[in-house]
């Protein structure tokens, strides 16, 4: 059995299927992101084009710089060397004569001049033996005046011949004896005097005590190797050092037209200990450093210098006089140093030559051809790393120095007399 088909007209009309409403709602997230990515596109390619623009065109923004003036200073040319600080004098104060020690009287650390009081020893014995030999003096002084007395007489009646010569000679002799004994006896009391003295021991230089080596009630002894105390003379006070060897032809030859200054200073090689005068240059080189040793004293009146001390000795060979400028002033390329010169608040590149460089200062000189820097020039000395020729700088009032006039306004022709630092941040 067969189903008829329905005929076409009899069939239902066929619709359009409409799209799901979750499609729709990609298609517009996508277009609003397309739309948004060249708004960012757009805004991003606009600021790299003010930016480019920027760039290529002229820049009129002013550098803050510190300046400072060129000057002209006698600097002193110094040589370094290491040095070790002497006492000038020491001493180990000793006992002279065997005894004991009944008084000690001088305080550890005590400043003694010569002749002050550092001890006794018990000076009974010596006192002792001291008036024996007057005793006996006065004992042979009578004998002798009797046996003058007698050849007076004898030589009266040797005249009568009542006295023989030879009784004569025989006093002439007593009283040639007996004067001998008086004047060994006077040597015999100045020799207990001696002792007596040396009972009391004193000072022998100014200088200061250490520490007490010996207590008072002992038995000290002439033979005794630690002895009383130690002095030690600090004012004036010495300096041993050493220089390479190439100075000293250099060095001799100044020291021979006079005095050479020799300055101490600490180990931070900043701080100054004091200033000495070269005294010795050694007989001799050292071979085996290459090496010379050098000796110079200090007046050493505040005590900043210490027997045994360590310290770094700078002796002043020359002094040359020229224009000086902080060390921060001078910049290094690549064939010469220069420095940044300050011209009506614009940076210029000026070439110079460093003849020296000694404790943070430098002695330039300009060179050959051109005209160079002079005394009172404006000269940067922090900042320069923002500078390139021809940048504008600022710097504020001065910080230091006399002030004067043009210094005291922001952009102003720079700082007035003297060393002046100034800054505009």
């Amino acid at each position: 059995m067969t189903t008829k088909e329905p005929a076409p007209s009899e069939r239902a009309p066929v619709t359009a299927q409409e799209p799901p409403r979750h499609s729709r709602m990609w298609l517009a997230i996508l277009i609003a992101v397309i739309c948004l990515a060249g708004v960012v596109w757009l805004v991003k390619h606009r600021q790299a084009q003010a930016a480019a623009k920027a760039a290529r065109a002229p820049r009129d923004v002013s550098a803050p710089v510190v300046v400072t003036r060129v000057e002209r200073k006698t600097l002193p040319i110094y040589l370094d060397g290491l040095g070790t600080v002497q006492a000038f004098n020491t001493v180990t104060v000793k006992s002279r004569v065997d005894g004991q020690l009944i008084k000690v009287a001088f305080t550890e650390g005590q400043d003694v001049r010569v002749g002050d009081l550092l001890g006794l020893i018990d000076a009974a014995p010596f006192q002792t033996a001291f008036e024996q030999a007057q005793a006996k003096k006065a004992q042979d002084e009578a004998q002798l005046a009797n046996a003058r007395i007698d050849l007076e007489r004898d030589q009266q009646l040797s005249k009568d011949k009542i006295v023989t010569e030879q009784a004569l000679a025989t006093q002439q002799a007593l009283v040639a004896g007996l004067d001998a004994a008086v004047k060994a006896d006077q040597a015999a009391i100045d020799s207990a005097k001696v002792q007596v003295d040396y009972a009391t021991i004193r000072s022998p230089l100014d200088g200061r005590c250490g520490i007490r080596l010996i207590d008072q009630g002992n038995i000290v002894h002439t033979t005794d190797t630690n002895g009383l105390v130690v002095i030690t003379q600090l004012k004036p006070i010495s300096v041993i050092f050493t220089l390479p060897e190439q100075y000293i032809s250099e060095i001799s030859s100044r020291f021979a037209k006079g005095p050479l200054k020799v300055e101490a200073l600490d180990r931070d090689n900043r701080t100054t200990l004091g200033m000495g005068t070269l005294t010795v240059i050694d007989n001799q080189i050292d071979t085996s450093t290459g090496t010379i040793r050098m000796k110079a004293t200090f007046p050493n009146e505040d005590l900043r210098l210490w027997p045994g001390q360590f310290i770094n000795a700078r002796l002043i060979e020359d002094q040359r006089t020229g224009l000086v400028v902080p060390a921060a002033v001078i910049q290094r390329g690549p064939t010469n140093e220069y420095a940044f010169l300050v011209v009506s608040n614009v940076a210029r590149v000026q070439p110079l030559k460093v003849v020296r460089m000694e404790g943070g200062r430098a002695l330039i000189d300009n060179l050959e051809g051109q005209e160079g820097l002079h005394e009172g020039d404006i000269v940067v000395e922090d900042g320069q790393v923002r500078l390139q020729e021809g940048t504008k700088v600022t710097y504020g009032p001065a910080q230091g120095g006399n002030g004067g006039k043009g210094g005291g306004k922001q952009g102003g022709q720079g700082p007035g007399g003297g060393t002046n630092r100034m800054t505009n941040e």
